[in-house]
């Protein structure tokens, strides 16, 4: 359905996307995650036509969008990370005047503007000045644009920005619902919210993609093991001790628990190490109050790709 080849874009001397290259399926949602400046929201830009590429193809459901953009742009429903709004109309009268731009014939109008209205839960909004209503819910108004036309592939660039908690699992059920019949990408800082709602994850950072997988194959496919390990004792001893180890890579973090009982997360090459660890503690007077092997969370696998690290 999404067909992206050798993608680039370059600003002056700065490369903000390097020759990245994906696919996205059908009925497929695809969460996109990346740190401020990955070039997330630039190649969501693109996507959409809104942003010229430098090089490389990107095709919406078999069409190039370079040589047939407005063919290609029919089959996108767009929200942005600031949504395009006319502050000064009222929503029915935003939504009529987008729904003209986009081509919807008179008779499929009406019905169309209700569907929308009707899943973002706005209708009763319908006759208020888009200035006057909170932030929440002008960003459900942007949403309720990009799904007019019942377009083929949605593009959401943060599309919980704003919204309550309430309001924000909403969004994530409707993501989700849409995505049996659309091609969605979203992206977000929220990993829990990728992780509730994506089918499968691209990681972005720097321009370049640096993952690109389901959740779960993602927190499982590293070498390395995460112990957590509640120790009683020194903290800069136990740290120590922890580097002197063959094996060990890490201590990812480190949270005191009670008085004098410290919780390291740390990561091991393999979990032969384990045993070292309980010999070289133990060794040295040090109390092992638990110590469990962790499965690597999508937090984990993120700031280890982009560098972020607690």
């Amino acid at each position: 359905m999404i067909e992206i080849e050798n993608l680039t874009k370059n600003y002056g001397n700065i490369q903000a996307v390097k020759d990245i290259s994906f696919t996205v399926n059908k009925n497929e949602v695809l969460g996109f995650l990346g740190p401020n400046g990955a070039g997330k929201s630039t190649t969501m830009n693109m996507i959409v036509g809104y942003l010229p590429m430098t090089s490389g193809t990107i095709k919406i459901n078999g069409v190039d969008i370079s040589e047939n953009p407005k063919e290609a742009k029919k089959n996108i429903g767009y929200l942005p990370e600031i949504p395009p709004l006319y502050p000064d109309m009222k929503v029915i009268e935003y939504l009529k005047f987008v729904a003209g731009i986009k081509g919807i014939k008179k008779q499929d109008m009406a019905f169309q503007i209700d569907r929308a209205m009707s899943r973002l839960k706005i209708t009763d909004k319908k006759n208020r000045v888009i200035k006057n209503l909170s932030k929440g819910y002008k960003q459900r108004v942007g949403f309720a644009q990009a799904l007019l036309g019942d377009p083929k592939v949605i593009i959401l660039d943060e599309p919980t920005v704003g919204l309550d908690p309430s309001q924000t699992k909403e969004v994530r059920d409707l993501i989700k619902r849409l995505g049996k019949d659309h091609t969605i990408i979203f992206s977000s800082h929220i990993l829990s919210e990728v992780n509730a709602v994506a089918d499968r994850i691209l990681i972005i950072n720097n321009g370049e993609i640096k993952a690109q997988d389901t959740t779960d194959n993602l927190e499982v496919d590293r070498n390395e093991v995460i112990l957590k390990l509640d120790i009683e004792g020194d903290k800069d001893k136990v740290s120590d001790i922890l580097g002197s180890i063959d094996g060990f890579i890490e201590i990812l973090d480190t949270i005191e628990v009670s008085d004098g009982v410290y919780s390291y997360k740390v990561s091991i090459a393999d979990d032969s190490v384990r045993k070292s660890i309980v010999s070289k503690l133990t060794m040295e007077d040090l109390s092992i109050m638990e110590i469990t092997t962790m499965k690597r969370s999508l937090e984990d696998v993120f700031l280890d790709l982009t560098n972020n690290k607690k």
